[in-house]
C-alpha cells in the first residue's frame, strides 16, 4: 500500500480538473475513500490508515492465533513463592537490613546455637486456638520463631520485620554490622541468663566466648601485670597484610608504651616505659574473626573502607597462638564468610557465604536469593565491589590450595512455635489457592472474550475484497 501522504494526494487529485458545480457523490466517496475494497493480507502495513475498510492488523493474529494465557492476567504463579524441596529459606530485605539478614543466616546454621535456642521457654508455652493473634514478645522468642520459620516454612523467603522492629532497626539506615553482631549477642546473652534452665543461661558464652589477658611489663622493674578479659570476636587489623596469619600475629605482638603513653607501675609508683601484649588463654567452639576493613581516616575525619585482599585457609590451627598449650592443636574449619560489597564504609550491601554443617555444601545468602555453590566449594571473587573506581582496583593475588582470597571479607520444632509455623504455612497455602483461583478466573474470562471476538471477526467483510 502506498504511504498515507500519497493516498491523500491521489484521493483529492480530481479537484484539479472538476469544477465545484460538477462535484458528485462519486467524487466525495473517492475523496473520503468510502467504498474502497478491504486491503488484501500482505499488501499494507499494520494499522493501515489509508483505507477505512482495511481489516489487516486489527489484532486478528492475537485473537485468532494460539492462545497465550499470560495475556489474560497480571498475577504471577504463586508457586514461584514456594520453597523448593531441600532448599534453604531466604530473608526479606526491609530496607538496609541486609547486614541483619547475613548474621541471622550464619547463626541459624550454628546447630548448637539453634538447638539451645529451641529449648528456651517462652512466656506462653500453651496451645493456641484459632482466634489467637499471639505474636512473639521477647528478643529470644522472635529469634526462636524466626529460626523455626527458616527451618520449616513453606515460603521461599520470610519476613524478619518482627525481630527487626523489636531491635529498633527499622529506620531504613544501614548500621555498623560488626557493632550489631556484638550488641545482639550481648543482648541475647542477657536474655538467656534469665532462663530457668541453667544449661541455657551460658549458651552464648559457651559457644562464642574466649579469654585473653592484656599483659603489661614495666621496663624499669620488670613487674608484670595481667588484666584478664573476655572476647566474642577477635578484631584483626588487615592494613599492610596479605594473609590471615599475619593479621593474627600482629594482634598478639608486643607493643611499646613510652612517651605520653607510658604505663603507671604499681611497684615504681610512677609512670614508666613498658611493653604490652595480648595472651590468648582459651578459644570458643565458634571463633569469630572480624577483619577491620572500616578504619578512621584522620585526614577526612570519616571512616573509610580498606579493599585489601586477604587470603585465609579453610583450616586454621590456632593452637600455636595459645599460651601454655605447648604443641596442642586447635583446628578450626571455615564455616562462614561475610562480605561487604561497595567502596564506601557508609553504604553498600552485605551477603553471606555459609557452609551447611550437615552436608558440607556452601551456599550464598543474598537476602531473598540463595545460591548453592558447585562442588562443595566456597567460591569468592565474584562478590567484589560493584562500584569500584579505577584507582581502587587491584589485581587479585593467587591463593594456595585450601585458601581463599577476598578484599571484602568480614532441632526439631515443638510446642508454641511449631504451631505458629504451622499457622503461617496454612496462611501461605491459602494465599496460594486464592492467587491460583484469581489467576484461573482471569484466564477463563480472557478465553470467553477471545471466543466472543472470534465470532465477531467472522461477521466482518471478507478480507480479500
Amino acid at each position: 500500500m502506498a504511504p498515507r501522504l500519497q493516498l491523500e494526494k491521489a484521493a483529492w487529485r480530481w479537484v484539479e480538473n472538476v469544477r465545484p458545480e460538477e462535484i458528485c457523490l462519486e467524487h466525495v466517496e473517492l475523496a473520503y475513500r468510502v467504498n474502497l475494497p478491504p486491503c488484501k493480507r500482505g499488501t499494507c502495513r499494520r494499522n493501515c490508515k489509508g483505507n477505512p475498510n482495511c481489516l489487516v492488523g486489527i489484532g486478528e493474529q492475537a485473537w485468532l492465533g494460539d492462545i497465550d494465557e499470560n495475556t489474560f492476567h497480571n498475577i504471577d504463579d504463586p508457586n514461584t513463592e514456594r520453597r523448593v524441596k531441600n532448599s534453604f529459606v531466604g530473608l526479606t530485605n526491609l530496607g538496609a537490613t541486609c547486614y541483619v539478614n547475613t548474621f541471622l543466616q550464619v547463626w541459624f546454621h550454628n546447630l548448637e546455637m539453634r538447638r539451645s535456642l529451641y529449648q528456651c521457654q517462652s512466656y506462653r508455652e500453651q496451645n493456641l486456638n484459632d482466634e489467637s493473634d499471639y505474636e512473639p514478645q521477647t528478643i529470644c522468642e522472635h529469634l526462636q520463631y524466626l529460626f523455626a520459620l527458616l527451618q520449616n516454612s513453606n515460603r521461599k523467603y520470610i519476613d524478619p520485620s518482627g525481630l527487626v522492629k523489636a531491635l529498633g532497626l527499622d529506620t531504613g539506615q544501614q548500621q555498623d554490622a560488626q557493632e550489631f553482631s556484638k550488641l545482639f549477642l550481648s543482648l541475647l546473652e542477657d536474655t538467656l541468663s534469665k532462663q530457668r534452665n541453667s544449661s541455657l543461661q551460658n549458651v552464648i558464652q559457651q559457644q562464642f566466648c574466649g579469654q585473653f589477658s592484656y599483659v603489661t611489663v614495666c621496663t624499669q622493674c620488670s613487674r608484670s601485670s595481667a588484666r584478664p578479659s573476655r572476647f566474642y570476636e577477635l578484631e584483626l587489623n588487615i592494613q599492610g597484610h596479605k594473609n590471615l596469619t599475619d593479621c593474627i600475629i600482629e594482634f598478639l605482638k608486643e607493643e611499646k608504651l613510652d612517651g605520653d603513653n607510658r604505663y603507671f607501675c604499681e611497684s615504681c609508683q610512677s609512670k614508666q616505659s613498658a611493653t604490652r601484649r595480648i595472651r590468648l588463654h582459651s578459644l570458643p567452639p565458634t571463633l569469630n574473626l572480624q577483619l577491620m576493613r572500616f578504619v578512621f581516616d584522620r585526614q577526612t575525619g570519616h571512616k573509610k573502607k580498606l579493599n585489601t585482599y586477604i587470603s585465609f585457609p579453610e583450616q586454621l590451627d590456632m593452637g600455636v597462638f595459645l599460651e601454655g598449650k605447648g604443641d596442642q592443636r586447635c583446628v578450626y574449619e571455615l564455616s562462614a564468610v561475610l562480605i561487604h560489597r561497595g567502596v564506601s564504609a557508609y553504604s553498600g550491601h552485605y551477603i553471606a557465604h555459609v557452609k551447611d554443617p550437615c552436608t558440607g555444601d556452601w551456599y550464598k545468602f543474598n537476602d531473598e536469593e540463595i545460591e548453592k555453590m558447585e562442588g562443595k566449594k566456597l567460591h569468592l571473587g565474584t562478590e567484589e565491589d560493584i562500584a569500584e573506581t579505577a584507582k581502587s582496583q587491584t589485581k587479585k593475588p593467587k591463593c594456595s590450595k585450601g585458601y581463599h582470597c577476598s578484599r571484602n571479607g568480614q532441632a526439631p520444632r515443638t510446642g508454641l512455635f511449631g504451631q505458629l509455623v504451622d499457622r503461617d504455612n496454612q496462611k501461605f497455602e491459602e494465599w496460594c489457592v486464592e492467587m491460583s483461583d484469581m489467576r484461573k478466573q482471569s484466564v477463563d474470562k480472557g478465553k470467553a472474550k477471545h471466543e466472543e471476538v472470534k465470532e465477531l471477526y467472522e461477521l466482518l467483510p471478507a478480507k480479500d475484497g
